[in-house]
């Protein structure tokens, strides 16, 4: 576990102790981050579930919000699930009054796009790059993309919507793999940030 990335949680809002059992599962190292000192220790980080406008007000309250970005910026490696898929679009279609994204990923997201939180529903999900039988994906109000740019790849869909993407080393999803058990998706994601820490260690 020497050479293993660590792999931080934002622990503002949303469902931290999942994801970093997930991470650890996935064979990272795995901590919550809420400070700018706490991100700079990180070669990765997942953003989760929770409400993206109120994530959005804390990270700017905690001091996070600007280092976040710059490091986004320069290619750290970051995932986001649900609400954190909307703080990694680069444009909102139907923003609440200052919310404000991290951006990374050349998308369009709705959101509450499946519906509200009585309307929550499980799916077997395909996503490219995870082998094996589908994801289990859980749908908590969760987000869609409307649109990708050029250097966004699409990874699944459901129901005809755009829920999981990627650009570069930037990772999103619609739904909620912490919460099943299966760690593949981490595992990917995880996969990407040893990945990335190799090509800037040669």
């Amino acid at each position: 576990m020497t050479d293993a990335p660590v792999v931080g949680v934002l622990a503002l809002q949303g469902d931290v102790r999942e994801h970093l059992i997930a991470l650890a599962a996935a064979d990272a190292v795995a901590r919550p981050v809420r400070r700018p000192a706490e991100l700079a220790e990180v070669d990765g980080l997942v953003i989760p579930g929770g409400e993206s406008t109120t994530i959005s007000k804390l990270a700017v309250l905690f001091g996070v919000m600007e280092p976040l970005r710059a490091r986004v910026r320069d290619g750290m490696p970051v995932y986001g699930t649900c609400a954190g898929m909307i703080m990694l679009a680069d444009k909102i279609l139907d923003p609440r009054s200052g919310q404000e994204t991290i951006g990374g990923i050349d998308m369009i997201v709705r959101r509450n796009a499946f519906g509200r939180q009585n309307e929550s529903f499980e799916a077997a999900v395909d996503v490219k790059g995870v082998e094996g039988d589908p994801v289990e994906g859980v749908f908590i109000r969760a987000p869609w993309v409307e649109s990708v740019g050029a250097e966004t790849e699409v990874l699944a869909e459901h129901d005809g919507h755009i829920v999981a993407v990627r650009q570069g080393d930037a990772l999103a999803t619609s739904f909620h793999p912490e919460l099943t058990g299966d760690h593949r998706v981490h595992a990917l994601f995880v996969d990407m940030v040893r990945a990335r820490r190799t090509r800037e260690s040669l």
